[in-house]
């Protein structure tokens, strides 16, 4: 059996980095972890071929050459789906789909010949048992959460790890907190399931092995929800093996802004090489908080919570939300004046959307304010749903927010902001430089000192960090470069709403 594992392709967004990729010379930010995990899940005497789209193109000779095309995708990557099927439709190509996306909306892609939903540890067996009898069905579901302790290994020889800046690997899965306009306890619940020490490690030794020697992220959606079992098990495992590998990883990841009460927790995920994690910030406003259920922002100083965490060594980037129910008009201001406040220099600011599922959901439905379907990128200025502001002074606002805080001036002041709060530690191996590191700042140079409207400001700022914090250089230059993709980003989205506007 010939088996081609399709990944589709992402849209120009936030998350894509695809104008960092023009910078660095790389193909893709990150591999298809579900699709790698997937294939060891495969009869091991099958014959399997990895195509992610972002990475290289899908031609008709593979899908010529399959006898099952497999597609995993993301909500976001709904267009891309969608060229896939008719391409293998037209050539006459069986086609098995899962993945969050195919979850969410199956009724709606009826013509694939396979629907293996929800988590694959439960939903995949069945029908490789099927298909070995003859008559697998179109849909396989379970409401089952498997023990993701018995998840095989990602098959990362079906990879070309030097196309990709970055690796992930997976620890846990489900997250404990009810934010309502949140798919995870949709996708994965509430009961957080881990991976065993062993297990864990043994995910980190096979990309060691594979050569790779940069940055990993663990997508765990909460990586602190058993932070217990972190700080007696797995950190001081993880310290242990980073020291006996002369640390070949920085690692980042996503955590609940609670992450700033447990002082131990940061100090053993910086020894063990953490040096970022993803924080949902969400908004100022209280309200606002209470009106989501975001029960773990509500009540404490954010700005405060975000410094504590980089004063320890970990950068935050953070997520922002506009278009809850209590939100002011004051909103867009308040936005801007605490993402420059906190140093945040990542700061994906979107609107909000409601994921099938979701309590929010549930309640706009009841409403009858849900409108088209959700596109999955909260920063293409879509919502499904009619929102309690004027939509335009939303969209407007939201527009402000975003060229502020992306413009030249204020991203270069939120870098420098960062860095006054930022005490990584002294640790060897993950700061060698490799080529491509040198090669992308040189394209830098062209790019944002060249061709770049914030030229002259990088210039200063290139020449500010060599003289004050030569130790922030690289981190400094990794920043710049993220600022071209924003800025490249938002100039598009803010060109596609003015050319919606009407005359």
């Amino acid at each position: 059996m010939k088996i081609l594992l399709v990944y589709p392709q992402y849209p120009d967004t936030f998350w894509s980095l695809r104008h960092v990729l023009r910078v660095t010379s790389k193909k893709a930010a990150f591999p298809p972890l579900g699709l790698l995990t997937v294939s060891s899940m495969l009869p091991q005497e099958w014959e399997k071929k990895l195509v992610n789209m972002n990475a290289i193109p899908l031609t008709d000779k593979d899908i010529r050459w399959a006898d099952y095309v497999f597609v995993s995708a993301m909500v976001v990557q709904r267009e891309s789906v969608r060229e896939v099927i008719r391409r293998c439709k037209k050539l006459n190509a069986r086609m098995v789909a899962g993945g969050p996306l195919f979850t969410s909306e199956y009724e709606k892609f009826e013509e694939v010949d396979h629907l293996v939903l929800n988590e694959a540890e439960t939903t995949l067996p069945p029908f490789l048992e099927d298909l070995g009898k003859g008559h697998p069905k179109h849909i396989y579901t379970s409401e089952e959460r498997p023990d993701i302790g018995k998840t095989p290994l990602p098959m990362w020889s079906l990879l070309d790890i030097k196309k990709y800046t970055t690796m992930s690997l997976q620890y846990s899965r489900g997250c404990p907190f009810d934010c309502d306009f949140c798919d995870v306890g949709v996708l994965n619940g509430h009961k957080v399931r881990t991976k065993s020490t062993g297990q864990f490690l043994a995910e980190l030794e096979a990309l060691y092995n594979r050569g790779w020697r940069a940055g990993v992220f663990i997508v765990d959606d909460n990586f602190i929800a058993n932070s217990r079992k972190l700080s007696e098990e797995i950190l001081p495992a993880m310290i242990e093996w980073q020291k006996e590998t002369n640390r070949p990883f920085s690692l980042s990841t996503q955590a609940s802004i609670n992450l700033a009460d447990d002082d131990e927790l940061m100090r053993l995920m910086v020894m063990a090489g953490f040096d970022s994690v993803f924080v949902g910030i969400e908004t100022p406003n209280e309200e606002s908080l209470a009106e989501c259920n975001k029960r773990q922002n509500e009540n404490r100083d954010l700005v405060a919570s975000v410094k504590k965490i980089q004063n320890h060594g970990l950068q935050v980037q953070g997520g922002f939300i506009l278009g809850f129910d209590n939100d002011p008009i004051s909103i867009f201001k308040s936005q801007i004046s605490m993402i420059q406040k906190s140093g945040i220099v990542v700061a994906m600011v979107g609107l909000l959307n409601a994921p099938r599922g979701t309590k929010l959901h549930q309640r706009l439905k009841k409403e009858n304010r849900l409108l088209e379907k959700v596109s999955g990128d909260n920063t293409d200025c879509s919502m499904n749903f009619v929102p309690k502001m004027d939509r335009e002074t939303l969209t407007n606002g939201y527009k402000h927010v975003l060229t502020e805080i992306y413009s030249p001036r204020q991203y270069y002041m939120r870098v420098k902001t960062f860095l006054r709060q930022y005490k990584p530690q002294k640790r060897k191996g993950i700061s060698q430089l490799q080529w491509w590191h040198i090669w992308a700042f040189v394209r830098s140079m062209w790019f944002l000192g060249i061709t770049d409207r914030g030229r002259w400001l990088y210039w200063r700022f290139l020449v500010s960090t060599l003289v004050r914090r030569p130790r922030s250089f690289p981190m400094s230059m990794t920043l710049a470069i993220y600022g071209f993709h924003f800025r490249t980003v938002v100039s598009m989205l803010v060109c596609d709403l003015r050319m919606q506007q009407p005359n």
